[in-house]
């Protein structure tokens, strides 16, 4: 008789992928905005991560929109990591759009659209309403039905009768039937702790009533206590949105139900231009929210990486939108030294032109020292969950060093796969050595290459 298959579940959790900059935390600096020399998954860059701290403050003062970084260094000094560190320095509230120069090479949009729609994605609207509203927990949720008006097997929903409970007392509901699709919509159950706006109808599902915490679930649920206060209640609500999601919101035409207008919509591309009258009516609306204290204006970072991919025409185009009353802080970041800027003959540094490169503060990244990549290869050993000895540090470290940081990086995990094999958990030298001799980094490859160039097609 054969045996059952049963397997044993050893995490419900999921597995989150571990990916280049999964250990950044922060910039890593103490109350003076001194930096450490390791701190929040960053190593070294002490003046690179001082400068970004007063960056990071003055973006919270609000005193850095309209201006522009420029992080300059070769490649592998933690660029990117400074602008991630920002990111996470900053919080979620706070807008971050990364991207990279050669995005705006699109086929469907013009590369300053492309530009503007990032500049509009790096700038948030904090708005303010106090709402009437129905919170509490569901005690009961009853559709009530009736016959399908229009004949058929089919029934109506009516209207729904819901029940409410907060720490003051309970109250049932009877609600309209568009609110029971949107109840259906958010999975609401009794139990759920649920919010109704009086005027609109739209349903918000906060969470799980935290007196079913104790309930076995598989799932990770949220949980959150009951509301205190009555069912009834004035509320304010505050929502976070981009100027980039008002623009969408209003440029997408509405059509009607019939179906030509909806074949219309499908047959649209998918990507469409907003034009810059339509920007500018909803930067009246806005202006006027801020004006009237309903809105707060939170300018985010835009990361521009591989600065030097851009054109002159991008290049004109960011000086009028980084002088434009709506603007955020924008990071830039490049590796190259002298080069020319592209669509012109100039030969200018960092690829960027002279005029541009004026008004912007410019934040040097340097090369890590041997120490410091054996530092960081830790960092990342723990973060991959990889076991090394010291000693194969040290020679990680060495390779690091005669080559570039990313490549000894890179080994970590074909070293570790090799220890497994030879019947260790733990990588030895000689593990490191062997990957060493089957993987070829770019400066040795280079060198093979003009070896035996006679070899290679021209």
């Amino acid at each position: 008789m054969s045996r059952m298959k049963i397997e044993e579940v050893k995490s419900t959790t999921k597995k989150q992928r571990v990916a280049a900059h999964s250990h950044v935390k922060g910039l890593g600096l103490d109350e003076r905005g001194a930096a450490k020399q390791v701190a929040a998954g960053l190593v070294g860059q002490e003046l690179a991560r001082e400068a970004l701290g007063v960056v990071v403050d003055l973006v919270q003062s609000k005193k850095m929109a309209g201006r522009a970084v420029l992080l300059a260094g070769p490649p592998g000094t933690g660029k990117t990591a400074l602008a991630l560190a920002i990111a996470q320095e900053l919080g979620p509230k706070v807008p971050f759009c990364p991207m990279v120069g050669s995005e705006v090479y699109s086929t469907e949009v013009k590369k300053t659209e492309v530009l503007m729609e990032n500049f509009r994605r790096a700038i948030g609207l904090r708005i303010k309403e106090t709402k009437e509203v129905y919170e509490g927990e569901v005690l009961e949720m009853t559709p009530n039905e009736t016959e399908n008006p229009m004949g058929g097997y089919g029934k109506t929903i009516n209207h729904v009768v819901i029940g409410l409970k907060t720490s003051k007392g309970t109250k049932q509901l009877k609600l309209d039937p568009a609110i029971y699709e949107s109840l259906q919509k958010e999975k609401v159950q009794v139990g759920d702790v649920i919010y109704i706006e009086s005027t609109s109808g739209a349903v918000k599902r906060h969470g799980r009533s935290d007196t079913y915490a104790t309930e076995f679930d598989l799932e990770a649920e949220e949980y959150v206590p009951l509301p205190k206060g009555d069912v009834h209640k004035k509320k304010e609500v505050i929502q976070d949105v981009t100027l980039h999601d008002l623009d969408v919101a209003n440029a997408r035409p509405q059509g009607g139900q019939d179906i030509m207008s909806m074949m219309g919509q499908l047959l649209k591309p998918k990507k469409t231009e907003i034009t810059d009258k339509l920007r500018k009516e909803i930067n009246k609306v806005v202006n006027r929210y801020i004006d009237q204290g309903v809105a707060e204006l939170v300018p985010g970072v835009l990361f521009i990486d591989e600065v030097h991919m851009l054109d002159i025409e991008c290049f004109t185009y960011l000086h009028r939108a980084l002088e434009s009353s709506l603007s955020p802080i924008v990071i830039f970041a490049t590796n190259r030294g002298k080069c020319t800027v592209r669509g012109t003959e100039i030969k200018s540094p960092h690829g960027m032109p002279l005029d541009l490169l004026d008004r912007i503060m410019i934040i040097r990244t340097l090369p890590y020292s041997q120490e410091e990549i054996v530092q960081i290869l830790k960092i990342r050993a723990v973060i991959e969950g990889i076991q090394v000895q010291d000693e194969s540090f040290k020679v990680l470290g060495e390779i690091g060093t005669k080559t570039t940081l990313r490549y000894a990086v890179q080994l970590l995990t074909p070293a570790s796969i090799l220890a497994r094999i030879n019947g260790r958990e733990v990588i030895a030298r000689e593990d490191v050595e062997e990957i060493n001799e089957l993987f070829y980094d770019a400066k040795s490859s280079a060198k093979l290459l003009a070896e035996q160039e006679d070899k290679y097609m021209k």
